[in-house]
C-alpha cells in the first residue's frame, strides 16, 4: 500500500499517519502561514512543523538546521525556537565555542521526531522552528552581552520559548537578564562541572566563570528555588561552593552523584521548583569528559550521559520559559560525539517543555 501512495507523491503526516496530496498540503501550508518551504520539510496537515525523515529525505542532504526543521528569521508565531549564540570570548582555558551552533546543527540530522523513551511527541505539540544566530561582537564581550540580551527580549516578547545552542556559559547572564525582564525572577536548574559564580577574573567581572553571581547581583533569581547538580573539581578554597550555599542554592557536588540513578533528585527539585517559572541551564562539560571531550574546561569524574537525560527528562511539569545547551567546542571533539550530545540533549529539553503532548 505504501509504494502506491508515494508514487502518486502523497506525504505522511506526522500527527495522525494520514495522508495528504501534494497541493493540499502546500495549500495548509499556506493557509495557516507555516514556516515550511517545500515539501521535503515533510509539513503536516496541521500548524506544526514537522522535519523531513531520514525514510525518505538523506540526512547529508540540505543546508543544516536544528533537527532539519524549517528556519525563520523572527520566532514569531512559534511556541518554541532553537537559536544559536556563538560566542567564545567569554572563555578561561581552551576556545572553540563559538563554533558549538554550527556542530550542534550538523550532528542533529540524527534526531528524529518522537521520544522513543517518554514517547513524548513534541512535533504534534508545539511550532518549532530554527531562528538562526544572534549577531554577535567577537571584539567586545560586553557589547556582545548588550546585542544577547536584546535578541532574547524580542524572542520572549512573542511568547517564544528559546531553546539555546552555544556558545560559552557567559551568555545565560544577558539571557536571565531578558528572561526576568518578562517573567520576573526564576528557579534554575544549574547542570554544570563549575558554579559560575566566581566574582572577578583577571580583572574582568564577566566571563563564563562569573554569570550567575551577576545573575543573582542583578535579582534575576529566585535564590531559594536554584539547584546545582555535578560541581565538581579543583578549587580556588576548601570550599569552592560556599557563596552558592550562603545565597539559598542547592548544591549537589558530583560524589553525591556517583554509581545512581538522578530520578529521585529529580523528584526532590520539581518540589524546590515548585509552580513558578523555570530556567533550565546545561553546560555539556557537567557530563565525565571521557564522554564529551569537546569542551573548554573539562573537569574528570563527571556526570555520565544517561544521568544527564534523567536531570532533563527529571523537569518534565516545570514552568520552563527557557533552556540552554552551552560549552561545546567542535576543535576538541574530534568524533563529532560532544556535540551529537549536546543536540540529543537539546532535543530532550524541547519534549519537556510545557503542553509537550505524550504518547
Amino acid at each position: 500500500m505504501f509504494p502506491v501512495w508515494r508514487k502518486v507523491n502523497f506525504v505522511r503526516a506526522a500527527a495522525d499517519i494520514f495522508l495528504l496530496p501534494q497541493k493540499r498540503v502546500q495549500s495548509v501550508c499556506s493557509e495557516r502561514r507555516s514556516p515550511c518551504l517545500s515539501l521535503t520539510r515533510r509539513c503536516s496537515g496541521r500548524r506544526f512543523n514537522v522535519p523531513p525523515s531520514a525514510e525518505f529525505v538523506a540526512r547529508v542532504s540540505g543546508i543544516p538546521t536544528m533537527a532539519k526543521l524549517p528556519y525563520r528569521e523572527l520566532a514569531d508565531g512559534l511556541d518554541a525556537a532553537f537559536v544559536g549564540v556563538p560566542i567564545d570570548t567569554g572563555t578561561s582555558n581552551r576556545p572553540g565555542a563559538r563554533f558549538g551552533p554550527r556542530q550542534i546543527r550538523v550532528e542533529s540530522a540524527l534526531l528524529r521526531a518522537y521520544n522513543s523513551g517518554t514517547r513524548a511527541a513534541p512535533y504534534e505539540s508545539l511550532v518549532v522552528a530554527d531562528i538562526g544566530d544572534v549577531n554577535v561582537n567577537l571584539f567586545d564581550l560586553k557589547d556582545t552581552c548588550k546585542r544577547i540580551r536584546e535578541a532574547y527580549r524580542k524572542i520572549l516578547a512573542t511568547g517564544c520559548i528559546p531553546l539555546t545552542m552555544g556558545g560559552d556559559h557567559t551568555i545565560a547572564y544577558p539571557i536571565l537578564q531578558a528572561v526576568a525582564e518578562r517573567h520576573g525572577p526564576v528557579g534554575l536548574v544549574h547542570v554544570d562541572a563549575h558554579a559560575d559564580t566566581s566574582d572577578v577574573v583577571l580583572g574582568e567581572k564577566i566571563g563564563h566563570g562569573t554569570p550567575f553571581r551577576r545573575c543573582v547581583e542583578e535579582g534575576l533569581l529566585d535564590c531559594n528555588r536554584v539547584v546545582q547538580i555535578g560541581l565538581r573539581g579543583t578549587g580556588y578554597s576548601p570550599d569552592s561552593y560556599e557563596w552558592s550555599r550562603a545565597q539559598g542554592f542547592r548544591v549537589v557536588q558530583v560524589e553525591e552523584c556517583w554509581f545512581k540513578s538522578l530520578a529521585p533528585l529529580m523528584s526532590e527539585v520539581r518540589a524546590q521548583m515548585s509552580s513558578g517559572p523555570v530556567y533550565l541551564s546545561f553546560d555539556i562539560d557537567a557530563l565525565d569528559p571521557g564522554f564529551a571531550p569537546g569542551t573548554g574546561t573539562p573537569e574528570i569524574a563527571g556526570l555520565t550521559p544517561a544521568q544527564g537525560v534523567e536531570i532533563i527528562r527529571g523537569c518534565r511539569g516545570l514552568n520552563l520559559v527557557g533552556c540552554d545547551l552551552v560549552e561545546v567546542s567542535p576543535p576538541y571533539d574530534t568524533t563529532g560525539n560532544t556535540a551529537l550530545t549536546g543536540a540529543n540533549l537539546l532535543f530532550e529539553m524541547m519534549c519537556v517543555l510545557p503542553k509537550v503532548k505524550y504518547y
